[in-house]
C-alpha cells in the first residue's frame, strides 16, 4: 500500500497533536538518548506484536509524515515498545534520515510507561499516545490501517492495564496500588479532539459510545400517512435543537476536514480490509457502446423523459447561482435520459391485499418469491399491507413458511423478546452504578429517541408510548447484540418499522433482521461504510468517467458527500412515506443487493451538469448535496437506478467487493469489531 501523500493536512488545531509538539522535543531526546541503561533490542528478545504502516506526524503536512513499524518485544519478563521508521520511503526531501531517526522509539520498557491514551474516530486515523512516567509523551502513533484494539489487547496480556475512572480512553499501566488516582487530569494533557476537528464532533462526553458513532440527525422532513393524513412539517422542533450529531455538522465541513481524511480514500489507503484486488481491478467502461445501444433503442421507443422530472435541465439549484457559460461540461457518455427510457420501467400502483394473496398457496406459502419481489420492486405496497409483507422482505419470515408456522414463530419470538428485555429491566440502581456500558448506552438511547421523527404524529407529544417502545426496543437490542450495542442512526431505521408493525416484539425482530445486513454501517472501524463508498466510486468510474475524473481532480473521491445517503439509506432525503416506499424497493434485492449505490449514482448523474458547470469543490458539493433533501423525485430516481444497474451488468457487480453491506457478512466470527472492549 502506498503511503505517499500530497495533501496539506492541517493538524494544528488537534489538541493531542499540539500537546505532543509541546512535549515532543524532550520526548524525542529521551527516546533517542544513548544514556539509557536498558538494551535497545537484543537478538534473543521475543517478538510479541508487529504492526506496519504506523505513522508519526512531525508537522502538520501529510507529505512529511513518517511511516514505520511498531513492535512489542519481551525479554526477561519485561515488555518493550519500539517504533522504527521505514528507510527511503518519503517523497519529501525536507525530511533527512537524521530527522527520521530523531523520531525513532527504541525499546522503551513498559516499566517506564505511565499510560496509553487512544483515539478511534468513526472516520479518520486511529492513534495512541504513550505517556512516560516522567510525564513526557511520545507524539501520536497513527494506525493507518486500524488495529488499536488489537494493540491494546496484546499489551494487556503482558502488563497490567486499568481503565481510567475519569476517561475511558486512558489506560493506566502497571498501576497496582491506586488505579483510580492517575487519570487524564494528572497527565496535564488537553482533552482529546478528533483528528479532523470539526468533522467528527463528539456528543459532549468522553465515552466511546458517544465518540465516533455515525449518526443521522439532519433536517426532519416527515409526513404522516395512513390514518394520520398529511401534516405540515413543524417550523421549529425544540427537541431537534438538542442534536449535536455528526451528520448535522456535515454542512460545516471545511477544506481542512476534507484534506485530513482524503488520504483514507485515495488509492485505497482508507478502505482497511478491502482486498487490494478490488482497487486494482480494471474498470471496464463502455460509454460509446452503451450510448449506441441506447440510441438504437430510443429510436424504437422515442418517448421524451417525463416532464415532471425534477432533475430535468438541472432544475435543482440555488436561485442566486447560475452555471457559468464559460465552463464546458463533458457530455454524459451514457446519454442518461435515453438510457432510463430503454431500461427503466415506469412505476406501478402499490400492491394490495387481494393481489398479495394471489402469491400464496392455501397454507400461506409464497409460491413465487421472485415474482413477489418483482411486483414490490415496481410498485411498492399499500400501507395497510406492509405489516404482513415487510417481515418477508426483511428476512424475519421465510417465503416458504405457512400461516401456522408464522404464528408459532411470533409466539416463540415474543417470549424470547420478553426474556431479553428482562435482562436490562432487572438491573438495579446499584448494579447500574457499576455497569458503565449500560449507563452509556441507555443515556444515548434516551437522548436519541426523543429527537427521532418527533414532527411525525405517531411519535409527537410528551409521554408518547410509541417513543417509549422505541427506547425499549433499542435498549433490548443493545443487549441482544452486545458487541455492536446502540449507535446513533439506528433509531432512524427503527422508526418506520415500529410505525408499520405496531407491535414491540415484531418490530424488534424485524429490526434485528435489518441490522444483520446494515449493522456494519455502524462498526467502530467504519469498514462497512468505507466499502460502500469505495464501491460507489467504482460505479461512478464505470458509468460516468468524466464525472469520476472531475471528482478526482477536485479531491472528492472519498465520496463523503454521500455519507448520509448510505448510512441511513436516504432517510433524510425523502418524506416519511416516500422513505418507506424506497426501503421496500431496496429490500426486495430484485436487481441487486446494492441498488442503493445505483440510486446514489443516479442522483449524481442528474446533477452532473450543475456540479461540473459550477466547478464545485468539496465544500460546495457537500452543501449542495445536503440541500437536495426534499427535492428528489423518488419514482424517477428509482427508474434511473434500475437503468444504471441493468446497464452496468456484471461489470457493476464486479465493482462491488464481496460482503459489502447490505450483503450478509462473509465472516461471522467477528461481525462487529469494536475498540471498546479491551478491558
Amino acid at each position: 500500500m502506498s503511503m505517499e501523500a500530497s495533501e496539506l493536512q492541517d493538524l494544528s488545531d488537534d489538541a493531542d497533536y499540539a500537546a505532543s509538539q509541546q512535549q515532543g522535543s524532550a520526548s524525542m531526546m529521551r527516546s533517542n538518548s544513548g544514556k539509557r541503561s536498558l538494551p535497545s533490542e537484543h537478538d534473543d528478545a521475543e517478538l510479541i506484536y508487529l504492526k506496519d504502516n504506523v505513522a508519526i506526524h512531525p508537522t502538520q503536512f501529510a507529505s512529511e509524515r513518517i511511516s514505520g513499524r511498531l513492535k512489542l518485544t519481551k525479554q526477561d519478563s519485561v515488555l518493550f515498545l519500539s517504533w522504527i521508521p521505514y528507510k527511503g520511503q518519503t517523497s519529501n526531501a525536507k525530511l533527512s534520515e537524521k530527522d527520521r531517526s530523531l523520531y525513532t522509539i527504541t525499546a522503551v520498557p513498559f516499566t517506564e510507561v505511565r499510560s496509553i491514551r487512544r483515539h478511534t474516530p468513526a472516520l479518520g486515523w486511529q492513534y495512541v499516545i504513550v505517556v512516560l512516567s516522567s510525564g513526557l509523551a511520545f507524539p501520536p502513533l497513527y494506525f493507518y490501517n486500524g488495529g488499536v484494539r488489537e494493540f491494546l489487547a496484546i499489551v494487556k496480556q503482558h502488563v497490567y492495564l486499568a481503565r481510567s475512572a475519569e476517561d475511558a480512553n486512558v489506560f493506566l499501566v502497571n498501576d497496582f496500588q491506586s488505579p483510580l488516582q492517575r487519570t487524564l487530569s494528572s497527565l496535564e494533557l488537553p482533552s482529546s479532539l478528533p483528528v479532523a476537528s470539526g468533522l467528527y464532533p463528539s456528543d459532549g462526553g468522553t465515552s466511546n459510545e458517544n465518540q465516533g458513532r455515525a449518526s443521522a440527525d439532519a433536517g426532519n422532513r416527515v409526513s404522516s400517512v395512513s390514518q394520520y393524513g398529511l401534516r405540515k412539517q413543524k417550523s421549529h422542533d425544540p427537541t431537534r435543537d438538542l442534536s449535536i450529531h455528526l451528520l448535522e455538522k456535515f454542512s460545516l465541513v471545511t477544506k481542512f476536514a476534507r484534506d485530513t481524511t482524503t488520504q483514507l480514500f485515495s488509492e485505497n489507503n482508507g478502505f482497511g480490509s478491502i482486498d487490494k484486488r478490488w482497487n486494482n481491478q480494471p474498470v471496464h467502461s463502455y460509454p460509446e457502446k452503451l450510448s449506441n445501444i441506447a440510441e438504437e433503442k430510443h429510436h424504437e421507443n422515442p418517448h421524451s423523459y417525463p416532464e415532471n422530472d425534477p432533475f430535468k435541465d438541472e432544475e435543482i439549484s440555488n436561485d442566486d447561482e447560475e452555471i457559468s457559460n464559460d465552463v464546458d461540461v463533458p457530455a454524459d457518455p451514457l446519454e442518461f435520459n435515453k438510457l432510463s427510457l430503454v431500461w427503466g420501467k415506469p412505476r406501478q400502483s402499490p400492491m394490495g391485499h387481494k393481489e398479495f394473496t394471489a402469491f400464496l398457496d392455501s397454507e400461506g406459502r409464497v409460491v413465487e418469491s421472485k415474482a413477489l419481489r418483482e411486483r414490490v420492486f415496481y410498485g411498492g405496497i399499500e400501507h395497510q399491507l406492509r405489516r404482513e409483507v415487510w417481515p418477508f422482505l426483511l428476512g424475519y419470515y421465510t417465503y416458504d413458511s405457512t400461516y401456522a408456522e408464522r404464528e408459532y414463530l411470533r409466539s416463540v419470538k415474543r417470549m424470547e423478546y420478553a426474556t431479553l428485555k428482562q435482562q436490562w429491566q432487572s438491573i438495579s440502581p446499584e448494579q447500574a452504578k457499576r455497569f458503565t456500558k449500560y449507563r452509556e448506552r441507555k443515556g444515548l438511547i434516551d437522548k436519541d429517541v426523543v429527537r427521532t421523527d418527533r414532527a411525525f404524529e405517531y411519535y409527537e407529544g410528551d409521554d408518547n408510548l410509541n417513543v417509549n417502545s422505541m427506547r425499549d426496543i433499542l435498549l433490548t437490542y443493545s443487549f441482544y447484540n452486545f458487541d455492536l450495542g446502540y449507535c446513533q442512526g439506528m433509531s432512524d431505521y427503527l422508526s418506520p418499522i415500529l410505525f408499520v408493525m405496531e407491535d414491540e416484539s415484531e418490530s424488534f425482530w424485524c429490526f434485528v433482521a435489518l441490522m444483520e445486513r446494515l449493522g456494519p454501517n455502524f462498526n467502530r472501524d467504519q469498514n462497512g461504510m468505507h466499502t460502500q463508498l469505495f464501491a460507489l466510486s467504482k460505479l461512478v468510474e464505470l458509468l460516468d468517467i468524466p464525472l469520476h475524473n472531475y471528482f478526482k481532480e477536485n479531491d472528492c473521491l472519498n465520496y463523503f458527500f454521500c455519507f448520509r445517503w448510505i448510512l441511513i439509506q436516504f432517510k433524510r432525503e425523502f418524506e416519511y412515506e416516500k422513505t418507506m416506499q424506497l426501503w421496500e424497493v431496496l429490500w426486495t434485492h430484485y436487481l441487486s443487493e446494492h441498488l442503493h449505490l445505483y440510486v446514489c449514482v443516479a442522483i449524481l448523474k442528474r446533477c452532473r451538469s450543475k456540479i461540473m458547470g459550477e466547478q464545485m469543490d468539496f465544500d460546495t458539493l457537500l452543501k449542495f448535496i445536503n440541500e437536495l433533501s426534499g427535492h428528489i423525485d423518488l419514482d424517477s430516481t428509482i427508474r434511473d437506478a434500475e437503468a444504471l444497474c441493468i446497464c452496468a451488468g456484471e461489470n457493476g457487480a464486479a465493482s462491488i467487493p464481496p460482503g459489502t453491506p447490505p450483503s450478509l457478512p462473509l465472516d461471522e466470527v467477528m461481525l462487529y469489531p469494536l475498540e471498546d472492549d479491551v478491558l
